[in-house]
């Protein structure tokens, strides 16, 4: 039973892990002031957009496309500080001015000027039912294409952007990277090294430490060991994996699989 108890601590430990990938800041190439970046969140099934772009006029991003703005089928947000909403989400049926989804999916976080540039940040699920939207399942969206347009001079009115000098393209991987909670987390995990491992092995974090069962692969206990400094002396072990049930100070369990070589 102890076996099957580990193997689903484990388990479960590895699936709950939360994480996050982003693009990072992209400037569209050729440069017209804007840039964006996407963070895919697993955790929260939301898309998360911070789109930078010139403050005294209207700009938009087309989403899922690798050239032009007037495409005959995609998605669109476009952001205007005078309409009402602010910001709008569009698709594109050809050259006339994007028309509105029906559902408008994005919400904005945060609006913010700093001396010509806006910075917005915008959240949205990354999966619907919008035919409209460009669909970002978490698993399965490892890069992304996107375009951008902007007038040629300052206007807060939505209308044709005034050529190709107007537009910026781009497309960007994903990064996979840890959020600020599991970064904590991982700064008090407590970790076996070196492992493998043939005589001793150390522990990160060991003054979190209150006790220390070691189990064969099968489920046996072999060892109960009390925490004396960093490291444990696995010399008299069989070549094989052990599990250490780590017991806290705080109550919580930690379990760490060892390779015996």
């Amino acid at each position: 039973m102890k076996n099957i108890v580990l193997f689903s601590f484990l388990l479960t430990g590895f699936l709950g892990i939360s994480q996050q990938k982003t693009t990072g800041d992209v400037p569209l190439s050729p440069n017209n002031g804007i840039t964006a970046n996407f963070t895919l969140d697993n955790a929260t099934s939301k898309v998360t957009l911070v789109l930078k772009g010139p403050s005294d006029r209207w700009f938009g991003l087309g989403i899922g496309v690798s050239a032009g703005f007037s495409m005959s089928a995609g998605d669109a947000v476009v952001y205007s500080a005078v309409t009402t909403p602010k910001l709008t989400d569009r698709n594109f049926t050809g050259t006339m001015q994007p028309p509105l989804d029906s559902s408008q999916d994005w919400t904005i976080v945060s609006d913010a000027v700093a001396g010509s540039i806006r910075t917005l940040t915008l959240t949205r699920a990354l999966t619907n039912s919008d035919t409209n939207d460009y669909q970002m399942p978490y698993a399965t969206t490892n890069s992304i294409s996107f375009a951008g347009p902007r007038p040629a001079t300052a206007t807060t009115t939505v209308a044709p952007h005034g050529g190709t000098a107007n537009v910026g393209y781009a497309t960007a991987s994903f990064t996979t990277v840890l959020g600020v909670n599991e970064t904590e987390a991982a700064s008090k995990k407590v970790v076996l090294y070196p492992n493998p491992a043939k005589e001793t092995v150390s522990i990160k974090n060991m003054d979190k430490v209150k006790a220390i069962d070691i189990y064969e692969s099968a489920g046996r206990k072999v060892r109960s060991v009390k925490p004396e400094g960093e490291n444990i002396n696995v010399r008299d072990l069989k070549p094989g994996i052990y599990y250490f049930e780590i017991t806290l100070k705080d109550g919580n369990l930690s379990y760490e699989k060892l390779i015996k070589e």
